[in-house]
């Protein structure tokens, strides 16, 4: 008799009826199933194609906006005179009123030197990105753009778009299933940089608007509210800025309009708390995206919690919420090519993948059976099994399966009954060799195990680097094959051992032709 563990019997018993249940979504679709059906990729259910590229040119714009209003700050408390602080095309420069602050301005301007090329002519001071600052802006930007793209697009973590650089400045997204992309595009064109500054009291938008002059450190920003022909002028000085959000969630406001609640973090809120408190009685303009969302009066000192409230629909205070809780995008993004792909060419490449896959299914089987009997059919059960839990392990995982990961599949059913070959071939000589059936099947599997090991162990390390440095149709073929591996030698080794086991348990044959 034959010994087989009963803790094995148990495993296989529990993995195949797991495999059996988060599959069945997949052939029978059902709310009583617990699993979800297996994601398909844009090559077979449609979705948006998008390239983007990040605007570099206004993300050195403003950075230098933004060191000079650092410099004008400092200039400022160290009491240095100086004049004609600007930014043009990508240059800053200023000049000293007096020789006697060279030495100061030079202390200051020493953190700058690593990213930046500067250039002084007398009194007059000019400075510009460097070729290594301009790099490690570039890949900055689009490493972070990536990510804030990744929140908006897939806050919970569950639609698996692919998102991945390409070139210096270029970001593909696919997203499949969307049946909205102008929603999208809506969503990643709003850069959502949020900002609270003072609202300047030294003049008003009217007489900016009219002189074309605006007060040094200040700026005339336009409402938000496209049906209103306003203006604000505000100073550049960001006192608490978006990145402080903690968290932000649609709501309404007082009338009952649809408004955004918002909640910061402890250094924002300590912020906020003394800005307001410094400042009862003034304007506190509320800016997203260089637009005057807002610009209450701040009546009492607020700290943690506030609103933004202006003319939004509800589905836009849902949007807003979503790309503030995401982050603001480091850099404007431009569409450069939109397509769309159209289920019909996915349900063409689900059918051509099925055809392959029953093909290759019903050869292997084939063979099996014609060269192995009824050692072949124990095989093919298991064979069919592997199948299953591949479908259930992609419905588990919600990984995203795609046309090569189609491939991965077929390939994998060709590969799975590799190890019962070696087993059954094994046998083959044990028999040969005039040893008892029980001794040869034992002798078999215990052999060929080492060698099943070594030869899967291999093809699972490449399957892992695949999709390790791999992407896109690369990391789903991967995601396949390595699944694949793994679970052919689940059935290969253990169950179909098992049915091996029962039979030869059961009917005790003297020998058996392999």
């Amino acid at each position: 008799m034959l010994p087989f563990e009963l803790w094995k019997k148990v495993t296989i018993a529990f993995v195949v009826a797991a495999g059996l249940i988060y599959a069945a979504p997949n052939l029978l679709p059902s709310q009583l199933w617990p699993g979800q059906p297996v994601n398909l990729g844009l090559d077979l259910q449609g979705g948006s194609h998008l390239l983007l590229q990040t605007d570099m040119d206004a993300v050195v714009e403003e950075r230098l906006t933004s060191t000079t209003e650092a410099l004008r700050q400092q200039f400022r408390d160290e009491r240095i005179r100086f004049r004609d602080l600007i930014v043009e095309d990508g240059i800053a420069s200023f000049g000293l009123r007096n020789e006697t602050d060279i030495a100061a301005r030079d202390a200051i301007l020493q953190p700058f030197s690593g990213d930046y090329d500067i250039i002084h002519d007398g009194l007059t001071t000019r400075f510009s990105f460097s070729e290594e600052g301009i790099l490690a802006l570039r890949t900055s930007t689009v490493e972070q753009a990536i990510e804030i793209i990744r929140r908006r697009l897939d806050p919970d973590g569950t639609k698996e778009p692919i998102i991945q650089r390409q070139g210096a400045d270029r970001i593909l997204v696919q997203l499949p299933g969307v049946d909205d992309p102008e929603r999208i595009k809506a969503l990643l064109g709003q850069t959502a940089r949020l900002t609270f500054q003072l609202v300047d009291t030294r003049t008003t938008a009217g007489e900016a608007r009219e002189s074309g002059r605006v007060p040094p450190g200040a700026a005339l920003l336009p409402s938000a509210n496209p049906d209103e022909d306003r203006y604000y002028v505000v100073e550049k000085r960001v006192m608490v800025s978006g990145d402080m959000l903690e968290n932000a969630v649609p709501g309404f406001d007082q009338n009952n309009q649809p408004a955004v609640n918002f909640t910061l973090d402890a250094t924002g809120a300590r912020l906020f708390g003394q800005v307001t408190g410094e400042n009862i009685g003034r304007a506190f303009a509320i800016v997203l995206d260089d637009k005057v969302v807002s610009a209450p009066t701040i009546r009492a000192q607020i700290f943690a919690n506030g609103q933004i409230s202006g003319a939004f629909s509800v589905q836009e205070t849902q949007d807003l919420a979503l790309v503030l809780r995401a982050g603001a995008l480091p850099a404007p993004l431009i569409v450069l090519e939109e397509r769309s792909v159209g289920p019909g060419l996915g349900a063409d490449s689900i059918a051509a993948g099925k055809i392959a896959a029953a093909v290759g299914l019903g050869l292997v089987i084939i063979f099996m059976i014609a060269t192995y009997g009824l050692f072949g059919l124990f095989a093919n059960i298991a064979l069919l099994v592997n199948v299953v839990l591949i479908l259930a392990s992609l419905s588990f995982l919600q990984a995203t399966l795609t046309l090569p990961g189609i491939a991965g599949i077929v390939l994998t059913m060709g590969m799975a009954v590799d190890a019962n070959v070696l087993i059954f071939e094994r046998i083959r000589e044990e028999i040969a060799r005039k040893r008892a059936l029980r001794s040869a099947i034992e002798a078999g599997y215990n052999r060929a195990i080492a060698t099943i090991v070594d030869a899967n162990l291999t093809t699972l390390f490449a399957a892992l680097f695949l999709y390790i440095f791999g992407s896109g149709p690369i990391k789903g073929f991967a995601v396949t094959l390595s699944l694949g591996i793994v679970t052919s030698m689940f059935t290969a080794i253990m169950v179909t051992r098992l049915l091996v086991v029962l039979w030869v348990n059961r009917a005790k044959p003297k020998s058996i032709v392999l």
